[in-house]
This record gives structure tokens, C-alpha cells and sequence, in this order.
């Protein structure tokens, strides 16, 4: 009798038309989304032959590794790659959200008397960069990072827009709270340590995230400040693979006798390459996710 009871208590859910309509929307959204990740791996297996003779394809006709095995054909090298990109993506995440939230928290303070100031420093700094030479010659013959890891990581630690938008997000932090940390005799880095940084994990997370991904698909940098092998990152050293393959096809009409054009993958090796490159950024995001919507409204609400 009670569960007869209880069941008929329940309230049925309506779900309206308008709902309906708006998940399927969001179906076909990320359908959308996902599905050019799915053709770009089903090329990246597929047979070079069969890609020139049928086109692309989301069922590969005949699965090949052949692209993969193009592009670790020097195993070492790449893995040697991989190591120096994740290492300097993390350290420089690491580093970077932490330089930056340590900027962001005093110019959140209503009593830091030279926030405008320094606000306005850091702005104009958005507004003129240094040019190119001028930054290569302070970078290698001045601060003398030059074919080392530390160049990938120092230059560019700080960023004034994260910082403008952690500044956003601690604003938001009841000013009645840090005053009770006060009263308590807390000080100003237990209150950033203890009270910002948990409040404030949504845009330190964001920030964080996209630091990272900005690091590792870096390529320039190695292209400009490293001649050691060793020290090239994945993203410069993928770029070079691509650079010999476009290479060989273009003395593909001197070497006819020796080199088929069918045998140099091409296409599949490309999208090998965006497959080696995105796989572990896909991997880093979900653990950013939950953080990352609510760090993209900062400041777009205010109470």
C-alpha cells in the first residue's frame, strides 16, 4: 500500500516539444563536432591507393598503417619530442597560472593603491610588441636561452588578457569573506591560498587549459631558438616530416624510375599527423571540463 502510494506521488516528468526539438538540435551539433575526428582518424588508416583512387571516406576500404609508419620511422625522435613538449606544456602551465593568479590577485583589491598603474602597464603592453629581431637578440645574446628547454618556457610566462580575466573572477569573491579572514588574523597569502584559489578554480582551470594547449602546439619556437636535436618539439619535428614528404613529391618527376607517388602517403600521413598531435590534448580536456564553461562566463554575470 505505501509503495502504491509513493509511486503515485511521483511527479511525471513533461518534457516538451521545445525541448525535444532542442536536443535534437544539440545531437546534431555535436554529431557535427565529432565527426570530422572520426574521418580524419579512419583517413589516417586508410590506403594512400585508395584515397587518390575513391577519395576520402568514412569506411576505410583497405585498413594500411603505412601513414603511422611513415611518421614514426625514427621512433626515437619522436618520442624524444613527445617528451620535451609534454614537459615544457606542463611546466609551463604550471608556472604561467601561478605567475598570473599571483598578478590577478592584488589588482582585485580595493586597497591596492597602484593597481592602476600596474593595470595600465600591462595593457599598454598588449597594445606594442618588441618586433622579432629585437626579441631574438634579447632572448639569445642577452638572457642567452638559446638551444635550451628554458626558452620555451620563460618568455611569455605572463599574460596581461588571463590576467584581466582572473582579475574578473576574484572581484567576484565576497569582499565579506576576506575581511573575516582578516579579523581572524589570517594573512594575504593564506587568504590567496585558502579562500581565492578554491573559489576561484573554475578560471584557474580554464587559464590552465588553454596555457597548455597554446604550448603544445607550439612550433615556432623551436624553429627559431633550438639547433639541438634532442630539444625540438613535437609539433616543429611533425612540421619537418611534412616539409621532406612535400619534398619528395615535388622531385617525384626527376626520380619516376625509383620513387612512386602512390608509395610517399600523403594525404593519410597529414592526417596521421593531426591524429599523433590532438591525441593527448583530447586526453588533458576532460579533466578541465567541468571547470571550463563556468571559467568562460567570468565576469559575464555580476551580483
Amino acid at each position: 500500500m505505501q509503495r502504491t502510494q509513493a509511486v503515485g506521488t511521483k511527479k511525471k516528468k513533461h518534457i516538451s516539444a521545445g525541448q525535444i526539438i532542442l536536443n535534437i538540435m544539440f545531437i546534431i551539433l555535436a554529431a557535427a563536432i565529432v565527426f570530422p575526428f572520426i574521418l580524419l582518424v579512419v583517413i589516417s588508416i586508410s590506403n594512400e591507393k585508395d584515397i587518390i583512387r575513391y577519395g576520402y571516406s568514412i569506411i576505410p576500404k583497405n585498413v594500411d598503417f603505412a601513414a603511422y609508419k611513415y611518421v614514426f620511422k625514427n621512433p626515437t625522435s619522436v618520442i624524444n619530442a613527445y617528451k620535451v613538449t609534454i614537459i615544457v606544456s606542463v611546466v609551463y602551465m604550471v608556472f604561467s597560472t601561478f605567475l598570473m593568479a599571483l598578478v590577478a590577485y592584488p589588482l582585485s583589491r580595493r586597497t591596492f593603491k597602484g593597481k592602476m598603474f600596474v593595470s595600465f602597464y600591462l595593457y599598454f603592453t598588449m597594445l606594442f610588441g618588441g618586433g622579432l629581431v629585437p626579441t631574438y637578440i634579447l632572448i639569445t645574446q642577452y638572457y642567452g636561452l638559446g638551444d635550451s628547454l628554458w626558452v620555451y618556457i620563460l618568455p611569455g610566462l605572463i599574460s596581461p588578457w588571463y590576467v584581466f580575466m582572473m582579475r574578473s573572477f576574484f572581484q567576484e569573491v565576497p569582499h565579506e569573506m576576506i575581511e573575516s579572514a582578516y579579523i581572524d588574523g589570517a594573512g594575504e597569502y593564506r587568504i590567496f591560498a585558502q579562500i581565492i584559489v578554491p573559489l576561484s578554480k573554475p578560471v584557474i582551470a580554464t587559464v590552465a587549459l588553454f596555457q597548455f594547449l597554446g604550448k603544445w602546439n607550439d612550433w615556432n619556437t623551436a624553429l627559431l631558438y633550438i639547433n639541438d636535436e634532442t630539444k625540438i618539439s613535437l609539433q616543429y619535428l611533425l612540421q619537418r616530416i611534412l616539409q621532406n614528404m612535400q619534398a619528395m613529391q615535388s622531385m617525384e618527376s626527376n626520380l619516376t624510375s625509383f620513387v612512386n607517388a602512390t608509395e610517399i602517403p600523403s594525404e593519410t600521413a597529414r592526417m596521421a599527423m593531426a591524429v599523433v598531435v590532438a591525441g593527448p590534448a583530447l586526453v588533458v580536456f576532460p579533466f578541465f571540463q567541468k571547470y571550463f564553461v563556468k571559467g568562460l562566463t567570468v565576469g559575464g554575470v555580476k551580483g
